[in-house]
C-alpha cells in the first residue's frame, strides 16, 4: 500500500465520520448519541480492517507475498525460455535424478 492509499484512506475515514455524525445530527439526534454512534461505526470500521488484515496474515495472502510468487514464476519462465534444447534436456534429466533421491554430484563421483 503507498503512501498515498493511507492518507485517501485516512481522508475518507474522517470525511465519512463528519458526513455521519451530520446525518444523525440532521435525522434529530442529540449531539452525544450522534458522536456515541459515529465513533462506534468508525470503530468496527477499523477493527473490521484489521481482522481482515490478519486473516490475510495468518492464510500467509499478503499482497507483497503473492507479487513475490508471481514475480519468481515469472524469472523461472523466463530463464526455461533462453534455455536451449540441450541445456533443457539436462535438466530434465538432473530433475528425473533428484526425484529418485540419487543426487547428480553422486552419479558424477561414481564415472
Amino acid at each position: 500500500m503507498r503512501r498515498l492509499d493511507v492518507l485517501a484512506i485516512g481522508l475518507a475515514l474522517l470525511l465519512g465520520g463528519g458526513i455521519l455524525y451530520g446525518l444523525l445530527l440532521w435525522a434529530g439526534l442529540d449531539t452525544r448519541a450522534a458522536q456515541q454512534i459515529s465513533s462506534v461505526v468508525l470503530l468496527l470500521a477499523c477493527l473490521g480492517w484489521t481482522f481482515g488484515y490478519l486473516k490475510r496474515v495468518l492464510r500467509g495472502e499478503m499482497t507483497l507475498k503473492a507479487q513475490w510468487a508471481s514475480f519468481e514464476t515469472q524469472q523461472i519462465q523466463e530463464r526455461l525460455r533462453s534455455l536451449s534444447p540441450e541445456e533443457l534436456q539436462a535438466l530434465q534429466a538432473e530433475l528425473e535424478s533428484e526425484k529418485e533421491g540419487i543426487p547428480d554430484w553422486v552419479e558424477q563421483e561414481k564415472h
